[in-house]
């Protein structure tokens, strides 16, 4: 670049260019691309502007270098920023930094740093880069995978984290995820909200349309995670930290000369076990349930949904009802999520109608074959108390002693 060049694009105060000569492109012939620096909107009718790091600008460098060359940042935060876990192919949030005014609008902590977000977890740097950072194989894993059966077979598996990463997943709940926006449709894993109340809207409808959504946490991943919590505000390192902290990937033990080592099979999502997981859920849908809200008003019906199970319900015939669920599906699908094909169930008053387990025909309840087994359960645990008074009361008469040492306190003792 000749003087009179770099001159010019220093006082012209046109915007850096990125060299994008070695990147995959639609457009063959481009070599560069401007970066906007305005601080406008990062995205179309969206509030969160787009502040940058200069630090991370391309840069025209001056044909003639004077002196020592300054030092932006230190090793450490070098090695951090252009290391493994921070890596994106989306050029237009690297260089992100926090939307104070966005945060405060929302009122979410304003962590400006990954040095803040370490100080309001009681840590140092050091060990949040030692939790919040995607390792390719892990000598000890942060988390403990085990299975339980599911209800309608198979098995559901969980991923636990351990005592110290579940501590600090505990306080962003309380500092950040449950201060993240949620809609009203959703009824799960909220304060003051329950099954009870989201099968309560549903009471003495002509049609019920059930839909479970297929693969929920894993869907959340770690990407739309990260873009979330951009959306809101945070910078990209402080983004991806906290990302980084709320998810992990389904991990596959493997030896390699006598060393164990555990390898991710897959990408990094939200997983069943933490305690982040349901709000962080909550707040992703959060455009899909304000869409689905929408689509249910404009068809007459009402919506609710509790983590994955969505329920329609309105006085209206079959035909409506398939026609709000082709509607639905395509929502659901342009959100990022899918149906699962055998659980999503039409019900009219003739048959038994339930929304999350709870039977909403005319009054909430459960099942007549559940208050069967309920009631056969107690006529049991009847007939076992008196068999074991009995014997009680026959150890009593042998010798009181022995019987006193066993009686349960709450059963009245017989007369000496």
């Amino acid at each position: 670049m000749s003087l009179w060049k770099w001159l010019s694009s220093k006082l012209t105060g046109k915007p850096p260019r990125r060299d994008v000569s070695r990147l995959e492109s639609e457009d063959e012939d481009q070599v560069s691309e401007a970066v906007d620096v305005s601080g406008g909107p990062l995205k179309p009718d969206h509030r969160r502007r787009a502040l940058r790091d200069r630090r991370l600008l391309p840069k025209a460098h001056p044909p003639v270098r004077f002196g020592k060359k300054k030092r932006l940042m230190s090793k450490a935060e070098a090695q951090r920023l252009f290391g493994a876990s921070m890596r994106t192919r989306n050029r237009t949030l690297r260089d992100l930094l926090p939307d104070v005014e966005q945060l405060t609008r929302y009122g979410l902590p304003v962590w400006k740093t990954e040095e803040e977000l370490a100080t309001a977890l009681g840590l140092t740097q050091r060990q949040l880069w030692f939790f919040a950072l995607h390792r390719e194989k892990e000598r000890a894993a942060h988390y403990v995978t085990f299975a339980i059966p599911k209800r309608g077979g198979g098995e559901r598996h969980i991923m636990a984290p351990k005592r110290r990463l579940k501590a600090l997943q505990r306080k962003l709940l309380g500092l950040l995820v449950e201060k993240l926006p949620v809609h009203e449709a959703a009824h799960g894993f909220r304060k003051g909200r329950s099954i009870k109340s989201g099968a309560t809207l549903h009471v003495g409808k002509k049609l019920v349309l059930k839909v479970d959504l297929k693969d929920f946490f894993p869907t959340v991943t770690f990407p739309r995670v990260r873009g979330l919590l951009i959306a809101y505000g945070y910078g990209y390192p402080v983004a991806t930290a906290l990302a980084l902290l709320m998810t992990e990937s389904v991990r596959q033990p493997v030896e390699v000369e006598g060393k164990l080592y555990h390898v991710p099979v897959g990408p990094r999502h939200s997983v069943q076990g933490a305690p982040t997981s349901p709000g962080l859920s909550n707040a992703l849908v959060l455009r899909m349930d304000r869409r689905l809200t929408g689509l249910a008003r404009k068809f007459g019906f009402v919506y609710t949904r509790y983590a994955d199970d969505l329920a329609f319900s309105g006085d209206h015939d079959h035909q409506t009802g398939w026609g709000l669920l082709q509607r639905a599906r395509r929502i659901i699908a342009e959100e990022g999520f899918a149906v699962h094909p055998d659980k999503t169930v039409l019900m009219g008053s003739g048959r038994r109608q339930s929304v999350t387990g709870v039977v909403v025909n005319r009054t909430l309840g459960r099942s007549r074959q559940q208050r069967r087994r309920l009631r056969a359960a107690l006529h049991r645990r009847r007939q076992a108390e008196a068999r074991l008074r009995g014997q009680l009361a026959f150890l009593w008469m042998l010798n009181p002693a022995q019987a006193s040492a066993l009686w349960p306190e709450e059963w009245k003792k017989p007369q000496s």
